[in-house]
């Protein structure tokens, strides 16, 4: 198999009123697997630019966007897609009510969940260091290894 470029993407460490914003981002509700919304990088736009532009899109609420916190990376072993994520702290800008009729121009986001650290493990989320990141005290950032795509 011919080895690909890996993917660049953007994601969003929402924070309001203790709760994070959480995606689920698989069509058609292919896996019940949340991460935190974004998306892929456009060329030629600043990463805060697209992290905006991604939020917007998948959920409708206007962000400002902070500092790096945590690098992430995925594969897929099987198709050989790998995935680069840098996650940023953001901050609403406005209200933080999701319109439930709001549907993001790829179709693919199917939920959108604001979840408290007391319910985090109520649903399957990645990557694993995102809860520390979100409710933990440090704030520097941080890398989570490289780690097979779950389904």
């Amino acid at each position: 198999m011919r080895q690909k470029s890996p993917r660049l993407a953007v994601r969003a460490v929402l924070l309001h009123e203790g709760r994070l914003l959480l995606v689920n981002a698989w069509p058609d509700g292919k896996s019940t697997l949340l991460c935190a919304p974004g998306g892929g990088v456009e060329p030629g736009s600043a990463l805060p630019d697209n992290l905006a532009r991604e939020v917007y899109e998948e959920t409708g609420l206007r962000v400002r966007v902070g500092a790096p916190c945590l690098v992430n990376e995925f594969h897929d072993p099987k198709s050989g897609f790998h995935q680069v994520e840098v996650f940023f702290h953001c901050s609403l800008i406005g209200s933080s009510s999701i319109d439930p009729d709001w549907q993001d121009p790829e179709r693919i986001v199917s939920e959108h969940h604001w979840v408290c650290d007391d319910s985090y493990d109520n649903h399957m989320v990645k990557p694993a260091a995102l809860r520390q990141i979100a409710f933990g005290a440090d704030t520097s950032i941080s890398y989570d290894p490289l780690e097979e795509i779950v389904w």
